[in-house]
């Protein structure tokens, strides 16, 4: 090959790069600022020690003065083990766990799942290596799946839940940090129930588990409307139920509701939705005193579109199911707010599925005499820790579309 073309080889100058600052200097300009949602780890430092004060777990990116330290999705946890007195330590270990724990509270039926578990051994005396350090890293990174019984599930967060009836089940959901420090003659803690070595002393501290996610696209503008309704767009789904006439001669009312195409929403968003009753004059005058403007003695709306959540537990292949309102209701154009109770989104592990749907009903006072049999149009959503950000900014996976179970759509 020739190389009469190739430049002269120059050699580098002297003069370093230069140091990097936050703020721009005198000669520069900020060209583009990341979006404001970027979240970025914490410095603060989570510290618990022993009882007797000679062992301490100090865990790194924890915000400051926070009560319990926090990991999201795919977090490597760092931290360090002290040993203030290293006399007579012959064993330093670190476990990182992760179960499920399901149980029946009328039958007694329980099951538990080991979401995750993996140890170091971080120091152990062995031939000349005879002095224990005073102290010594770990790092675990969590990982985004498990498996059970052959299946794959995301990891899941940190979740308590209580279903009342009966059978009545709980569900817990919890993940520890634990060091055991070895050392003979020390009694301070010797269970084997507790999966401990005898003679070990033990630091242990939950911490939650809290995956990020956002929705992959923003919440389409409102829908307009024609002479003969709404206006239907890609941006928009529209479900569509009938609500039954029992008197001959009365047509039946369709019901037209529209929701978001993309069916996900952050926990803190109003969740828009437009409803449209489509029927002969006669039929919808028949409607109104069922309308959500109407009054009624018990206080009760007969017509409500609400955010409801299920949750179902699986104890020797029981189930069990509980339903919480999670918002106020809202009909027509209109939209439904997230309770600010409700933390966690939607998710199943094993035995335990967290659901989130919105529920539209029809519920005539008079079920015998009424002009209309009663109506349920169930749709499933998906709801999210972090809101939609424009440029796909931020800590948190985006959600796929179109993985909706199409059970939890339909018309009762």
């Amino acid at each position: 090959m020739s190389t009469a073309s190739l430049p002269s080889y120059v050699p580098p100058t002297n003069n370093p790069a230069p140091s990097y600052s936050y703020e721009p200097q005198g000669s520069e300009q900020i060209l583009a600022v990341a979006d404001s949602n970027v979240r970025h780890r914490p410095l603060g430092t989570f510290v618990k020690q022993s009882k007797n004060g000679q062992f301490i777990l100090r865990l790194s990116g924890q915000q400051t003065d926070a009560a319990l330290p926090s990991y999201g999705l795919n977090t490597i946890i760092e931290g360090v083990v002290e040993v203030t007195k290293t006399d007579g330590i012959t064993r330093v270990e670190v476990k990182v766990e992760g179960y499920l724990k399901l149980r029946e509270i009328g039958e007694g039926g329980h099951a538990t799942v080991k979401l995750y578990l993996d140890n170091r051994v971080l120091w152990a005396r062995e031939g000349d290596n005879t002095t224990c350090p005073s102290a010594s890293t770990f790092s675990f990174r969590l990982p985004e799946t498990f498996t059970f019984d052959d299946k794959t599930y995301a990891l899941p967060p940190t979740h308590d839940v209580k279903l009342s009836g009966f059978p009545g089940f709980t569900a817990n959901i919890d993940y520890s940090i634990n060091v055991l420090i070895n050392k003979p003659n020390n009694a301070a803690i010797s269970s084997k129930a507790k999966g401990l070595l005898v003679g070990a002393t033990a630091i242990h501290t939950p911490f939650v588990y809290h995956p990020r996610t956002k929705p992959h696209a923003a919440l389409p503008s409102p829908l307009v409307t024609d002479a003969s309704g709404f206006v239907s767009v890609p941006e928009w789904t529209l479900f569509e139920s009938t609500l039954s006439s029992r008197q001959p001669g009365l047509q039946d009312i369709t019901a037209k509701l529209y929701v978001p195409a993309n069916r996900t929403f952050h926990l803190s968003e109003s969740i828009p939705f437009h409803l449209a009753l489509h029927s002969s004059p006669m039929s919808l005058a028949q409607y109104l005193p069922l309308s959500p403007t109407s009054k009624h003695l018990n206080g009760k709306k007969p017509t409500q579109v609400q955010l409801m959540r299920q949750s179902t537990v699986d104890v020797k292949n029981a189930d069990g199911v509980g339903k919480a309102d999670a918002a106020s209701w809202i009909a027509y154009n209109g939209e439904i707010r997230v309770d600010p109770g409700v933390a966690v989104p939607g998710f199943k592990a094993a035995g335990l599925s967290v659901k989130d749907f919105i529920l539209f009903t029809v519920m005539p006072p008079d079920m015998v005499k009424g002009p209309f049999e009663d109506l349920r149009q169930v749709v499933s959503i998906k709801l999210t820790t972090d809101p939609w950000t424009p440029n796909g900014a931020g800590i948190g996976r985006p959600t796929s579309a179109g993985s909706y179970p199409s059970s939890q759509e339909g018309q009762d």
